[in-house]
């Protein structure tokens, strides 16, 4: 955070939101000494028992007593805002910015793309608190950081050092191609593209949470067998007890995670990457024993450059709003917001670095 930030918002509190398919996560925060954003409250909110955006930060306002009184809200959350309205496929419900505004009494409303908010995180990039993936290979050279994460979609951003400061670059890498990489992802591919009705399956139909389900639904069905199992942990839990499509369910998830995540690197020149959480925690044990290395490194004559990258799964339940907070003091200044009641939705839409 820069001083002139600093001037503007001393200790000043905020909201800050990490808006996902499955939960959203709101804290009361402000900035703290040496940059850092200190959370002075936070609670985990499952979607699907909202009516939306509005009631939940509602909640959290009539719920924390420190939250009185506050006005301005980051938002961070997969999509891009289009005039007034925040498009994700992932979301249960519509979030229309000006509505927002208004029903909350808001002086200031801001958008971000939830890996661009993720990736401004900065000090919950920290080695010494981040699982290692990649033993062995735990110093990065100089250069772009990857944050990568499958979750209800699959979100990714690039950290690029400029003279001196940083740039983020937000993607949507979940609505890329998927891109098998063997004979059974190969058949796997042609079963979602039949269940689909077209050619396009995205990335994040095979690497997310859905898409652990959509491998061994996959599976099973090319097998002949019955899938039973409806949930990414059920899953997880049926593949440590041995079942054989559950087991390969997530073998094969895990060898598409190494290979997405070498593709966006060389992409991006990373040097090192951060995992954002998601899902991967719940699938931890099984990397070291999967082809996802192998199949990250996997890419041709840029093998020697991949096999300098480390690649670390960060498991901080408050990266989102940590990375909202951080991405909304570093713009602070850029624009005047919106009075209330005021419907232009520019003050709120999606910023790029």
């Amino acid at each position: 955070m820069n001083a002139r930030t600093q001037a503007r918002h001393g200790d000043a509190r905020f909201l800050a939101a990490d808006v996902g398919g499955t939960h959203t996560r709101v804290g009361l925060v402000r900035p703290g000494a040496g940059g850092r954003i200190e959370v002075l409250a936070h609670r985990k909110y499952a979607c699907a028992d909202h009516p939306g955006l509005a009631a939940i930060l509602a909640d959290f306002i009539d719920s924390e007593p420190g939250s009185a009184g506050v006005d301005r809200v980051a938002v961070a959350c997969a999509g891009v805002a289009l005039d007034d309205e925040v498009v994700n496929a992932n979301l249960l419900w519509p979030i229309r910015l000006s509505e927002l505004r208004r029903g909350l009494g808001l002086r200031e409303l801001r958008f971000v793309n939830d890996f661009q908010a993720a990736a401004h995180a900065a000090q919950c990039m920290n080695a010494d608190e981040a699982t290692l993936l990649t033993p062995g290979i735990d110093t990065a050279a100089p250069g772009p950081v990857l944050v990568v994460g499958p979750g209800t979609g699959l979100g990714a951003a690039v950290r690029i050092p400029h003279r001196g400061e940083v740039v983020v670059l937000p993607t949507e890498a979940g609505h890329t191609a998927f891109a098998p990489g063997t004979a059974r992802e190969i058949a796997i591919l042609h079963w979602l593209q039949r269940r689909g009705g077209g050619t396009h399956v995205a990335t994040e139909q095979a690497v997310s949470g859905p898409g652990l389900v959509n491998l061994y639904q996959a599976i099973c069905a090319l097998d002949g067998a019955v899938a039973t199992l409806r949930a990414p942990a059920a899953i997880s839990a049926a593949a440590r007890a041995g079942d054989p499509a559950a087991a390969e369910a997530v073998q094969t998830f895990c060898a598409l995670l190494g290979s997405v995540i070498g593709d966006l690197a060389v992409l991006s020149s990373a040097r090192a990457v951060f995992i954002a959480g998601g899902i991967v925690p719940q699938l931890k044990d099984f990397l070291p024993h999967s082809a996802f290395h192998a199949r990250l490194l996997d890419k041709g004559v840029m093998r020697a450059a991949l096999e300098r990258v480390p690649v670390r799964l960060i498991e901080n339940d408050r990266l989102g709003v940590i990375g909202a907070a951080s991405w909304y003091l570093e713009h602070a200044h850029e624009r005047p917001s919106a009075p209330v009641g005021d419907d232009r939705p520019a003050p709120a839409r999606e910023d790029t670095d």
